[in-house]
């Protein structure tokens, strides 16, 4: 059982300098009843907090750390920009690499722009399509978040569902009326938004594989209806791959479900784990920017050139490596053997994962949507994950959260995940 004192006493210093005691809500814990844990350093697959115990980590930077924590060429190139500089405000080859880097990968990425935050890159994104298109109206579906963007806050899921905010206050009425939102993997309402709204719909934002109501796939039979209606319709399609670019395959869930939008967000990965976000698509659209069309965006660190080095070292590492069918291969004997342990101790338990992202939930039936991830079993997962973290193993702190694992979890970290997992579910949760 690990000892934590010295994170619960940075906790309290903390609640008296920010909000909750935390830069981001998610990472308070209280969904699961528990206390946040302070970390002091990383490496593989493994993360160290203050009071100097182990952790095998699940959520990698929520991302990021595919190849693991600390790799010696992230941490090389990242010390040697140091050496150069840590911030210009002016161009840089780097900027230039990284873009070259991932239209090689996402072939719909004509041309990109690099902005600092999944947020940012939304918000973005969704400014573009209004701009393009001269049309308002957005639609999202339940459980997507986008990120803190105030159109697109309506039913988000991660931290705002973790919380029980299916609203966030302080987004205007006129604003949030141009957003509709819509059940994810519902065809039949879709259909019923989009015919609502088609005249003046600027786009569809969809997390095509989703990761924040938990780890939930869109259904291939619905991402192709919402790229043939708005196909028909010249409404942009927006796929936010913040989380799932480059962690479910190298050309993200585009390159899985054989679909290629309008415009793309990114993040995490291609930053390597520093604050980075993009959002790319068709020459046309993003020629509408500033400085060569009318739509203004702007940002004085976008293509920060230490995100853009560890960006590049990256993904240069992943195209080298390919490491996809071993994160697959090592999620699935993961979650496979963690399924057997529930099922054995009758306790209701299903799983999903594609490439190293997954998720788990404490429900028989697979979820499809928020609704159904909403209707699992909270303690269950509450004492679950303390447990966990007690014992050294660190999933993410929430039920509407996805989990990662990297290059770096081999299988003596899998098999001491299940080895504890095994112990907690013997001892009863």
């Amino acid at each position: 059982m690990n000892n934590i004192n010295k994170s619960l006493e940075l906790f309290k210093e903390a609640e008296l300098l920010m909000p909750g005691g935390v830069n981001s809500p998610v990472r308070a814990f209280k969904n699961i009843n528990g206390n946040p844990i302070f970390f002091e350093k990383a490496k593989g697959a493994y993360l160290y907090d203050a009071d100097g115990n182990e952790y095998i980590d699940y959520i990698g930077s929520w991302g990021p750390m595919i190849m693991g924590h600390s790799h010696p060429k992230i941490v090389e190139a990242v010390k040697n920009q140091v050496e150069l500089g840590t911030s210009y405000g002016a161009p840089t080859g780097l900027e230039s690499d990284v873009a070259r880097l991932i239209k090689k990968c996402i072939p719909s990425i004509e041309k990109i722009r690099m902005v600092n935050s999944g947020t940012e890159a939304t918000m973005s994104a969704i400014r573009l399509a209004r701009g393009y298109t001269g049309r308002n109206k957005i639609i999202k579906f339940d459980g997507c978040y986008h990120g803190h963007v105030d159109s697109l806050l309506i039913k988000a899921g991660s931290g705002v569902s973790t919380f029980g905010l299916p609203d966030s206050p302080g987004v205007p009425d006129d604003l949030a009326k141009h957003t509709l939102s819509s059940p994810y993997n519902d065809i039949d309402a879709f259909v019923v938004a989009f015919n609502s709204v088609k005249d003046d719909l600027a786009a569809v934002i969809i997390e095509p594989i989703a990761g924040n109501m938990g780890f939930v796939p869109g259904e291939l039979k619905f991402l192709q209806t919402l790229r043939e209606l708005t196909s028909k319709n010249n409404s942009l399609l927006i796929f936010d791959e913040v989380m799932s670019g480059f962690r479910v395959s190298l050309g993200g869930a585009q390159e899985i479900f054989d679909i290629a939008p309008d415009l793309t967000t990114l993040g995490k990965v291609i930053g390597g784990g520093l604050p980075v976000g993009a959002f790319g698509g068709k020459k046309e659209i993003m020629d509408c920017l500033s400085p060569i069309g009318p739509v203004y965006q702007a940002g004085t660190l976008s293509g920060n050139p230490l995100a853009m080095a560890a960006g590049s070292s990256l993904l240069n590492l992943i195209i080298e490596e390919n490491p996809y069918q071993e994160l697959e291969n090592h999620a699935s004997m993961l979650l496979v053997e963690m399924r057997n342990i529930m099922n054995s101790a009758g306790i209701p338990f299903s799983t999903n994962q594609i490439g190293g992202m997954f998720g788990f939930f404490f429900s028989e039936k697979l979820p499809k949507n928020i609704e159904e991830v909403s209707e699992t079993d909270d303690n269950l997962f509450s004492n679950f994950l303390n447990s966990c973290m007690n014992n050294g193993i660190y999933f993410a702190p929430s039920k509407y959260e996805a989990g990662f694992i990297s290059f770096m979890h081999k299988e003596l970290e899998i098999d001491k995940t299940l080895g504890i997992v095994k112990d907690i579910i013997k001892k009863g949760i």
